[in-house]
């Protein structure tokens, strides 16, 4: 016999109910297998792998001064390549922190913030013509900061990076509203740019356009903002031209479109 709960609630809605329920259910069967395999990167990958690390060096010292170039040459290439897949693991376990991470939402005053990360990048630009230009009324927006921060820092550090051809380097943050209680924050620079045609590999996991003895990294860095700006609800999209530069406009919510934050 239905309970009398059941007797008010249309079957429409208990259908919905039912459907919300074994949606939840997935999603946390979901999160399970992603607990595990990062369990299994975080240690079934990276023991064998420091062991080829520790054997290369190993037999480096092994074979001492002695060693003919071509053999030499050979472990160089062996130990960067055990370096760089490392560096590919701890990419996909940042990948899985940043999507298993629980939001912790808060009003975030993105004037400080980037005028924190602009001193913290010019310290590791020593030696170069860096122009700044950073927008004087920056707005406040909703969101995770430790996650904020870090999509911010990648995408500056992108820019100071790839710009590093160009005399003087030129990094331009601005912003624009939106509809609807949202922002575009762009960040905009006159360094590499890339080829628009590939365009749509440039937000994907260890996706390069550039080689790696032009520029370092493992083609990660825009994976992971990617990432962050959709857990915030937004989207963040790329403009460039080969050679020509490259301007990045993401979309964050503004902190005064949340309720309490305006009556902060």
């Amino acid at each position: 016999m239905d309970t009398p709960e059941e007797q008010v609630t249309p079957p429409a809605l208990r259908a919905a109910h039912q459907q919300v329920e074994d949606l939840q259910r997935q999603l946390a069967q979901s999160r399970q297998a992603l607990e595990d395999l990062t369990h299994s990167v975080s240690h079934d990958l990276r023991a064998p792998l420091r062991h080829v690390s520790a054997y290369l060096k190993i037999l480096r010292e092994d074979l001492g001064d002695a060693v003919p170039a071509d053999i030499l040459g050979h472990l160089h290439t062996a130990s960067d390549a055990a370096t760089t897949l490392a560096r590919l693991i701890d990419g996909l376990l940042e990948l899985s922190r940043i999507g298993r991470a629980e939001l912790q939402q808060t009003c975030i005053a993105l004037q400080p913030l980037l005028e924190e990360l602009h001193d913290k990048l010019g310290s590791e630009s020593a030696g170069r013509r860096v122009e700044w230009q950073l927008a004087p009324d920056l707005p406040a927006v909703r969101g995770d900061l430790a996650l904020v921060a870090q999509l911010l820092e990648h995408l500056l550090g992108n820019a100071l990076k790839f710009t590093r051809g160009a005399e003087p380097a030129r990094i331009a943050v601005g912003w624009r509203a939106l509809p609807d209680g949202w922002c575009e924050l762009q960040i905009q620079d006159n360094g590499a740019g890339f080829d628009p045609r590939f365009n749509d590999r440039l937000f994907k996991v260890f996706q390069r356009l550039h080689s790696s003895k032009q520029f370092e990294g493992i083609g990660v860095g825009l994976a992971l903002s990617r990432l962050i700006v959709e857990r915030h609800g937004g989207r963040i999209q790329a403009e460039g031209i080969l050679g020509g530069g490259c301007k990045i406009s993401v979309t964050l919510p503004l902190a005064l479109s949340d309720p309490e934050a305006a009556a902060a």
